[in-house]
């Protein structure tokens, strides 16, 4: 079973309120195309249809939406922009919580139905790869998956208290590699616990398209004052931040607007992309997602830890069948940024820890690890 919870948008004057989710949908696809045809299409409605909502929702509002350029097609107000990148935002930010609290909600009420299928619990930090392995293993018979979006170390200590059976972690490579793996040894059980490896994803700036500040490195991101937009304190990825500005000798009160927060890469990066701000830090799939330029920084390598005894399990071994698929191949392969490596592949701790690349800090591909 899965359950979905969204978000509705009502806007209230004169004691009447009028619920948007259709009108933002056709906002957001005249403005990817340009067309109020793809929009009708898109809606499933009429181009007669779509052409009245847009008048009435300007009417409501006292300011026009769109603009009509004859032979041209057609284009967002400034008004008409803002509100869709203001639902971006929203869905950007609101999106993995609205995700836990529907898992939650089904882990509740399924002891009271009759299909029991065998559910895999996993603790992740939010990305891309993750939510495309889940599509296709809630399409696998017999298998269900409890997803919950936690930082790198709650997902450690979740296993580390069986709250979970697939703890993912991602971990940079480079300098800064042994103190992420310090921080993570004191979950990680060298006897009970296996490493499996999953992908690699690109770290670095989101900036606008063209990057009109020139920004190429963090030294600069301080020098020309950008409006910068940080993730929140928990996740990895401001940790990983803050070590990248330990690394360069930068001090966080020196960047304009680090404590300015959203919670996930899709709401920095539509942060950036609204004009609220001039440049976050994430993955590269966040920022092509919402049309913006990337400055490569660093590469991570994602993991998935689980215990011993759960790697043998039949669905586990579906698991790993489903991430060495074809079909999950293709989909990390149209992620930007993310490139499966050793997918599949399972260590011990000890192996994983004795294996690591000094130069590269990353799993040799001729290593051989054990299955048990």
């Amino acid at each position: 079973m899965h359950i979905e919870i969204e978000t509705i948008w009502r806007f209230h004057k004169d004691g009447s309120p009028q619920t948007a989710i259709v009108m933002l949908g056709i906002l957001n696809e005249i403005r990817k195309t340009g067309k109020l045809t793809s929009a009708a299409d898109h809606a499933h409605l009429s181009y007669r249809h779509v052409w009245n909502l847009i008048e009435q929702w300007s009417d409501f509002f006292g300011v026009p939406l769109v603009e009509r350029h004859r032979g041209k097609g057609t284009t967002l107000t400034a008004f008409g922009e803002k509100l869709v990148w203001a639902g971006q935002r929203l869905e950007a930010r609101l999106g993995p919580q609205l995700q836990n609290l529907s898992q939650e909600l089904v882990t509740e009420i399924k002891p009271f139905l009759h299909q029991h299928p065998s559910v895999i619990r996993v603790h992740a930090s939010h990305g891309f790869a993750v939510p495309k392995l889940r599509e296709l293993l809630d399409r696998t018979p017999g298998i269900g998956v409890d997803l919950r979006y936690v930082s790198n170390q709650n997902s450690l200590i979740s296993l580390a208290q069986d709250a979970c059976d697939l703890s993912g972690v991602h971990l940079p490579r480079g300098k800064l590699r042994h103190e992420a793996v310090t921080d993570c040894k004191e979950w990680l059980d060298l006897r009970e616990h296996r490493v499996i490896s999953f992908v690699t994803r690109e770290m670095g700036l989101m900036v606008k398209p063209g990057n009109p500040l020139g920004i190429t490195s963090l030294k600069e991101l301080v020098e020309c004052k950008a409006r910068f937009v940080n993730r929140d304190p928990d996740s990895g990825t401001r940790q990983l931040f803050n070590q990248l500005l330990g690394a360069s000798n930068i001090e966080e009160g020196k960047i304009n607007g680090a404590q300015r927060i959203e919670f996930t890469h899709a709401a920095v990066a539509a942060y950036v992309a609204s004009d609220m701000a001039d440049v976050a830090f994430g993955v590269e799939a966040a920022a092509r997602l919402f049309g913006l330029d990337f400055v490569r920084l660093l590469t991570e390598d994602y993991f998935f830890v689980c215990r011993r005894s759960f790697l043998e399990t039949e669905a586990m071994q579906r698991v790993l069948d489903v991430m060495k698929g074809d079909e999950f191949h293709n989909a990390v392969a149209d992620l930007p940024g993310y490139v499966p490596v050793n997918i599949g592949q399972v260590f011990t701790v000890r192996e994983f820890l004795d294996t690591v690349d000094v130069e590269t800090n990353t799993i040799p591909e001729k290593a051989a690890p054990r299955r048990t």
